[in-house]
Formats: C-alpha cells, sequence, structure tokens
C-alpha cells in the first residue's frame, strides 16, 4: 500500500478526464489519472468515430483515447490502474481516495470524470451486434445508416430525440415501444406523431437480435406485450434508447444530484457544491453525451481547478 500525492487527483479516463489531465499537466499541476473500471471510456467500445474535429478519415475509438492518453503523460499526467472505492471530500481540500489496490490517492483538487454507461435491454444478440448494428447513441451513428432502415426501442425522451434525429439519415424509422403510450414530454411526442418518416410499434418488447456475419443485424424477434405472440421485423439498425446511468454512486450523500444520479454544477461550469471538487464529462452532462463535448468539459475543469489552486495557495502566502 502507497499513497500518492498530487496538486490534480483526477478519477476517470474518458475523453473529459483526459482532457483534464492534458490542461493540468501543462499548468503544472502533476496530475494523477486513476483509470477505473473502464480505462478509456465508452469510446473503448466504440468502432467508427467520425464525428471527432481534427480527423479527416473514419478513425477507431479505442485507437482515439489510445492517443489521448498518451498525449496526457507526454505532457506530464500520472495513469494509475486503480479504481477508487472510497472518497473523503467532505472536509475540503486536500481530498483522499482509496483505491481497490489498498493505495491511497490524496490531491489538492478532485476532478471527477467517471462517466456514464448506456442501459442496455440485456437480451441475447445485444452486445453480439454491437458495432455491427445495434447501438446505443444515434448521435454518434446515425450517419452510417443513410437510407437505411432503423429502428429505436425505447420510449422516453431519449427515445423520441433519437427517432428524430434519425430522420435527418433515414426515411424508414420505426419506434418500438413496450407500452401503448409514451413516457416522454408532449411537445415531443407530437413532433414524433407528425414526422411522415416515423412510424410506431407499440405494446412490443426485443426478444433477441439476429443477424449475418457478412451483413451484420438483419432484423429483430419480437414480443407482443398482451398476446405473448412472437414476430420478426426486419431492420438493418437498431438503436437501445432506455437511457443512461452515471458512474456516481461513489459520491451519493457527498455531493448534490438531480433525480437520476447526475452530479450538479454551478450552470456554465464543472463546479460542484464542493470548493476544489469539479465535475465533467457524461457524470454531470445527461444532454449531449459526445466525446468533444466532454472533453470540452474536462478543459473548463482544469482551468477553473487551476484558478481554485492560485486562490489557495495566496490564501496560504498571506496568512504566513
Amino acid at each position: 500500500m502507497a499513497t500518492h500525492k498530487t496538486r490534480m487527483l483526477i478519477i476517470g479516463s474518458g475523453p473529459a478526464g483526459l482532457s483534464a489531465a492534458i490542461y493540468g499537466a501543462r499548468a503544472g499541476m502533476e496530475p494523477i489519472v486513476v483509470q477505473g473500471l473502464q480505462p478509456g471510456g465508452q469510446l473503448t467500445i466504440t468502432t467508427d468515430v467520425e464525428n471527432y474535429p481534427g480527423f479527416r478519415d473514419v478513425i477507431q475509438g479505442p485507437w482515439l483515447m489510445q492517443e489521448m492518453q498518451a498525449q496526457a503523460e507526454h505532457v506530464g499526467t500520472r495513469m494509475m490502474w486503480d479504481t477508487i472505492t472510497e472518497i473523503d471530500i467532505q472536509g475540503g481540500s486536500p481530498f483522499t481516495a482509496k483505491g481497490d489496490s489498498g493505495d491511497e490517492y490524496v490531491g489538492d483538487v478532485l476532478v471527477i470524470a467517471t462517466g456514464a454507461q448506456a442501459k442496455w435491454l440485456g437480451v441475447e444478440g445485444e452486445q453480439e451486434w454491437s458495432g455491427k448494428g445495434v447501438s446505443a447513441c444515434a448521435t454518434c451513428d446515425g450517419f452510417f445508416y443513410r437510407g437505411k432502415k432503423v429502428v429505436v426501442i425505447g420510449g422516453g425522451n431519449t427515445a423520441v430525440e433519437e427517432a428524430l434525429y434519425l430522420t435527418n439519415h433515414s426515411d424508414d424509422v420505426t419506434l418500438i415501444h413496450r407500452r401503448d403510450e409514451l413516457r416522454s414530454e408532449k411537445i415531443l411526442q407530437e413532433r414524433l406523431f407528425k414526422n411522415p418518416k416515423i412510424s410506431t410499434l407499440w405494446n412490443k418488447t426485443v426478444e433477441r437480435f439476429e443477424g449475418d456475419p457478412a451483413k451484420g443485424l438483419t432484423h429483430l424477434v419480437l414480443k407482443d406485450t398482451v398476446t405473448g405472440e412472437e414476430s420478426t421485423f426486419e431492420t438493418e439498425g437498431a438503436f437501445v434508447a432506455i437511457g443512461h446511468a452515471p458512474a456516481t454512486e461513489l459520491f451519493k450523500g457527498k455531493l448534490p444530484m438531480d433525480d437520476s444520479g447526475y452530479l450538479l454544477v454551478e450552470p456554465g461550469t464543472p463546479k460542484t457544491a464542493v470548493p476544489g471538487v469539479f465535475a465533467c464529462g457524461d457524470v454531470m452532462d445527461h444532454t449531449y453525451r459526445q466525446a468533444v463535448t466532454a472533453a470540452g468539459t474536462g478543459c473548463m475543469a482544469a482551468l477553473d481547478a487551476e484558478r481554485f489552486l492560485a486562490t489557495l495557495d495566496f490564501a496560504k502566502e498571506a496568512a504566513e
């Protein structure tokens, strides 16, 4: 067991955490990044990435995260293969975290970049065809289904928004919902029902995803929630849109959250209710959830952290 001290402790190693690390290292804060259960974040399970600025051709998600990590390390970041299991922020700066390894991490500022995970149905074929016709992000992957027949699974705001977005690429979008009415906001429902490119399948659940190794996803097997009858539905793309779960279990009772578990921050900033603790990326953003927006808030967290430390240092010098 060892104690690792730093001016900037970052929990999470996706685009937000690594961007914070790059800016923090360049500011001389010698950040430590504790990588967590999924080093690199959600992009490590994303294949083609075509909307991250700076790359003319399609790039691979895992490669992008490897490059971000290499850049962070190049400018002075220390990467730690560990998962934080306990955190103490109540006493203010410095903040202490304990890893699954038994090691302790102490930071003058804390940047939370633990991200969020898309919720999946957990049915047969879902993971097998992930990236081959099954996705959980229309904004990320919808472009690859231009002119194709696609479906969206869900009935809340996320599902309706994804269906509406997909009409930019497809003239044949079907929303599949397990009930006979949607849970989304009325204004979104109105837009959905008025859109001639979208049709709805009510009282249906997805039993499994099936496909062809050469073609990818080819169809869904559906079950009627009223009659129990099974049917098949041909499609080239399926978007699971039943929400996201932010990785904030560690901070329950310690930082304010909204009803869905996302960390609350001062509007327009990554500042949490505890001075010196900053949240960036999907852990505080339930609206955009893009790699580029996560990276942007990571940059903001580092800049605000630098200002916080400067104020802290000035106060200490004045007191001496």
